[in-house]
This record gives C-alpha cells, sequence and structure tokens, in this order.
C-alpha cells in the first residue's frame, strides 16, 4: 500500500472526531421554546397526546416546543388567542392550547 492510502483513514477519523465536537457547540445555542410550533412540527414528547417529534396536534399547543436560537424565544411573535387574549412563548411547558 502507499503511503497516501495508508493515511486516508487516519485523516477520515481525524475529520469524523473534529465534526462530532462541532455538534454539542451547535446545540447549546438553542433552546426549547414551548408554545410555538404549529401542529405537526413539535420537537420530541410534546407531552400527554404526542409520542414525539411531529405529533403535536394543535397550533401553539402550550406543552409542544421546538429549538430555537438560544435567548429569542421570548421574542417570537405569535397570533392572539380566540378570546383576544394575548399567546405568548416560553421556556417552559404551558397548560394552554392542548388537544381535547
Amino acid at each position: 500500500m502507499t503511503h497516501s492510502i495508508k493515511t486516508l483513514p487516519l485523516f477520515s477519523a481525524v475529520a469524523t472526531a473534529l465534526a462530532l465536537q462541532a455538534a454539542p457547540a451547535d446545540a447549546a445555542k438553542k433552546e426549547k421554546c414551548y408554545g410555538v410550533a404549529k401542529a405537526g412540527e413539535n420537537g420530541c414528547a410534546a407531552g400527554p397526546g404526542t409520542t414525539c417529534a411531529g405529533t403535536s396536534t394543535v397550533d401553539y399547543q402550550g406543552n409542544a416546543w421546538t429549538l430555537v436560537e438560544s435567548g429569542t424565544c421570548l421574542d417570537i411573535p405569535l397570533p392572539a388567542m380566540a378570546d383576544g387574549a394575548p399567546r405568548t412563548p416560553s421556556l417552559e411547558a404551558l397548560p394552554r392550547d392542548l388537544p381535547s
């Protein structure tokens, strides 16, 4: 085997290791934001009535979350609720807009 063929697996392993180290840094820049996901666009396990990602059935379901850039959750504009009350996002699950 030539020298370049022997080093290819080593370079591949190093590149993979570097890519895996970058993933946690990207995840750290995200946070769960509750009450902003449209039906079927939630992150995993939104609460009772859901099993995993994409299983929420109500727009802006209070216990359904989606990942957003850190520090932006509370600034996401949402439409008012049916009774005209303001609908706000949260960093914790909310008891509003739950499926019946």
